[in-house]
């Protein structure tokens, strides 16, 4: 009981850090559409939204070296620890050094006729590539720091520094939005003197430029942080380079990076599909979208990242009982968070972009809707992913989640060349979530010994019972109040009683609500209100 009080202390950081960086990131949002105008936004999403799917692939390989260091931290070795941490580093840098010319390759293609993208806006898309590029430098190589400060469930520096990220980039959209920046744009010599002409830059450029300084901050600081706090920390390569180790890192790391490109390449491929069939305009819903998606989200995801310490931690003390309740809870719980959100989103989405974006650009309102569906389907079954990584044999998983991974954009293409409307890229999706899962629920019975009849009557059955009841109660007042705020507020408000009450009677077991009862009791507790 001691872990998952744990795991509830450490969630309750990060939900208080999401609930401020959320409300922050969305107004930025709103000022940056606003600032760079519908087709750049969409220019930027396109070519800049290679640093968000790149820091999906380094949350993804920092997974997979936290899962050693965790692995090794449940089994009381410390001196493994740091030579898990020196291995990673090397490994990591040499990852960053092929990701880097991949990268240019990619870009030379990108900018040479594969892009729909207007003449007069290549050389500003490139250089924003460009930025993009360096940042991923960085991302890459500080992918140990932030497996450490997981693997120690250090979730409060996590969130202090998640709130002032948060709040720079407000400052970057302020910036753009009302400033002007004059730089020099031009040299000239003179009877021995260097004279300097000033100009306005670019909005775009400048927005690429600063958003990608700020990355490479943040990932100093972690390094910084991490250096000062953990003695595992430690640059000693002779002493701690451990070419075994190495080896079994390497073949981890490379199935799980196979995994996450995969689905890196699906994802960024998205965009790319979109604009070569629809232009830079339809980039910006898509862009909207994804923000939509990735802020709603990240309060399940946080769960997620809470939890897998304690996860890896089990396999590693070889208690895989708890490792498998561990990872079912979070299948139900990460999916109910979601649907608290979700279901209100549904509904009033067309409201919600109105009142937070002043121009929401066409297919936004459809786009969103459609990937929170996707969304749900996939988050039932995305803790089991946790659980096969903790168990280590993850190249089956890995192979065929990556080859069906890569179906949805050639299939959408397909659809594309006859016509079919934009959101059908979303569908398509949807279905690959469905097929994904099995894949998922395969390998943890095989390699975890998931019992499946259990995880479909306790999970499957009671989340998507509990989705429809709180739905259903929750378009009430679609059908009785006309469009507005007050039917925004009912719905809110409905969605919200209605979720509480169905999700506590059923959602969770009678042995689960007796859990949860006694983990309120805890947390009263210990903020002082004694019950």
């Amino acid at each position: 009981m001691k872990a998952f009080h744990r795991v509830a202390k450490n969630t309750g950081i990060l939900y208080i850090r999401m609930a401020i960086t959320v409300f922050i990131s969305l107004y930025s949002t709103r000022l940056i559409l606003e600032a760079l105008g519908v087709d750049g936004f969409g220019l930027y999403a396109l070519v800049g939204g290679l640093i968000a799917m790149l820091g999906f692939l380094s949350s993804s390989m920092a997974a997979a070296t936290q899962r050693f260091m965790s692995f090794s931290l449940g089994e009381g070795d410390i001196d493994k620890v740091k030579r898990i941490f020196n291995t990673s580093t090397i490994l990591h840098v040499g990852i960053a050094i092929i990701v880097v010319l991949v990268l240019e390759i990619a870009g030379h293609l990108f900018f040479n006729g594969l892009l729909n993208i207007a003449d007069d806006r290549i050389e500003v898309a490139n250089w924003i590539y460009q930025f993009m590029v360096v940042s991923v430098l960085f991302t890459i190589i500080s992918v140990p720091y932030e497996a450490i400060i997981t693997a120690h469930e250090n979730m409060l520096f996590y969130a202090i520094l998640g709130v002032v990220e948060s709040l720079l980039k407000l400052a970057i959209a302020l910036y753009i939005s009302y400033g002007t920046l004059e730089l020099p744009v031009g040299l000239s010599v003179s009877e021995g003197r260097i004279d300097l002409s000033y100009g306005v830059f670019d909005t775009l450029l400048i927005y690429g430029f600063l958003m990608a300084a700020l990355s490479i901050f943040v990932l100093t600081v972690y390094r910084i942080y991490c250096h000062i706090k953990y003695a595992e920390c430690e640059f000693n390569f002779k002493k701690y380079y451990d070419k075994g180790l190495l080896r079994e890192i390497s073949h981890f790391a490379s199935w799980s990076f196979l995994g996450s490109a995969s689905s890196m390449i699906a994802t960024y491929g998205q965009g790319i599909v979109l604009n070569i069939f629809f232009g830079t305009a339809i980039n910006a819903a898509q862009a909207v979208a994804a923000q939509v998606s990735g802020q709603l989200g990240a309060f399940s995801s946080t769960l997620i990242k809470a939890l897998n310490p304690l996860i890896a931690k089990s396999e590693g003390a070889g208690d895989r009982t708890l490792m498998l309740k561990a990872t079912m809870i979070g299948s139900k719980v990460s999916f109910f968070l979601l649907m608290v959100l979700y279901v209100p989103m549904l509904i009033e989405m067309q409201f919600i972009l109105d009142l937070w974006l002043i121009n929401v650009p066409d297919f936004t309102v459809i786009f969103c809707q459609l990937l929170l569906i996707r969304n749900l389907v996939d988050q039932i079954f995305f803790p089991l992913v946790s659980a096969i990584s903790a168990e280590g044999n993850i190249k089956g998983y890995y192979i065929k989640s990556s080859l069906i991974t890569f179906f949805p954009l050639p299939i959408s293409c397909l659809f594309f060349e006859f016509s079919y409307p934009a959101y059908t890229l979303y569908v398509v999706f949807i279905f690959h979530a469905i097929l994904l899962s099995f894949v998922r629920l395969h390998y943890a019975k095989i390699n975890c010994q998931l019992p499946v009849i259990e995880f479909f009557k306790n999970v499957i059955s009671r989340c998507i019972a509990a989705f429809i009841l709180v739905f259903i109660f929750s378009f009430i007042p679609y059908f009785l109040m006309v469009p507005g705020f007050d039917r925004f507020i009912g719905v809110m408000v409905l969605s919200a009683f209605s979720c509480l009450i169905i999700v506590f009677f059923v959602g969770f077991s009678s042995g689960e609500r007796i859990k949860i009862k006694q983990l309120a009791t805890f947390l009263l507790n210990n903020l002082g209100c004694k019950i």
